[in-house]
């Protein structure tokens, strides 16, 4: 099976975003892909953080969630949208949700980032707790045979929160990681959770620079159960596509049955 991420540099008009969201879509199915990620605010990277507040929206009603639903339709996908803000009962707050969409154009599943970045350097500061909400629980998501391990970009530094329900064969790690974050610890993130998990990775990144004059790291890429590079592509706009073996990670489970080896004190 094809699996792709996609590559965005959003800006801070909706309509254009999911316009660029479509055309790279429909690219990565002319590749073959069958189950596609978009990165984390793909519908929005806005002039300010209040901006993603604002454009939330009511969970399975709203115009981007039935764009996506009608992508998926279209291209007879599962589409996982990085993540849309939806309506919090914390007063001018949103989640930060991942959703999966059918082929049909149902949505699936839904997980609300768990883990809300902070980072204060002294030249760029960042805060998601002041306009989103956390969620509150781990999710798998099921497509077809494959269970699929839902994160997006901080909770990547948390361990433990992928050990809880293992044996999922994908992580999907949608993200809009900071350029100075991204150049120490994107790669070394995703690769560590590939290994330790024995599981593919795909991460769908933003990348550039934004309206507010923040830049992300983009890097997008495919990592295998061995913690290989399958595809990368490091700026721009663009699909990173790969095949996701099932019998290769199966194999090297066997060979090396770390996630049975464990031992909890």
């Amino acid at each position: 099976m094809k699996i792709a991420a996609i590559q965005m540099n959003s800006g801070s008009v909706v309509e254009d975003n999911i316009e660029l969201a479509e055309s790279l879509v429909n690219d990565a199915v002319k590749l073959g892909a069958e189950i596609i990620l978009l990165p984390e605010y793909f519908c929005l990277m806005g002039e300010k953080d209040q901006d993603r507040v604002e454009i939330g929206e009511e969970y399975l009603n709203g115009p981007i969630q039935d764009s996506m639903s009608a992508l998926a339709k279209q291209h007879k996908i599962f589409l996982i949208a990085g993540t849309i803000p939806l309506l919090s009962p914390e007063k001018e707050k949103v989640f930060n949700s991942q959703l999966l969409f059918s082929p049909e154009g149902e949505c699936l599943g839904r997980y609300d980032k768990v883990h809300l970045f902070g980072f204060d350097n002294g030249k760029e500061a960042y805060r998601e707790a002041d306009i989103l909400s956390a969620g509150n629980a781990i999710k798998t998501f099921r497509i077809d045979e494959i269970d699929v391990r839902p994160s997006v970009c901080y909770d990547l530094r948390f361990p433990e929160f992928y050990r809880q329900n293992s044996g999922y064969e994908l992580i999907t790690a949608p993200a809009a990681f900071t350029y100075t974050t991204g150049q120490a610890h994107w790669e070394l993130l995703l690769r560590t959770r590939a290994i330790e998990n024995q599981c593919y990775v795909i991460a769908a990144a933003q990348t550039g620079i934004h309206p507010n004059g923040s830049r992300t790291y983009g890097h997008s890429m495919i990592i295998d159960p061995w913690g290989k590079v399958l595809a990368q592509q490091e700026e721009g706009n663009g699909v990173v596509i790969a095949e996701m073996d099932i019998s290769e990670l199966q194999k090297v489970r066997q060979q090396l049955p770390a996630l049975k080896n464990r031992v909890f004190y």
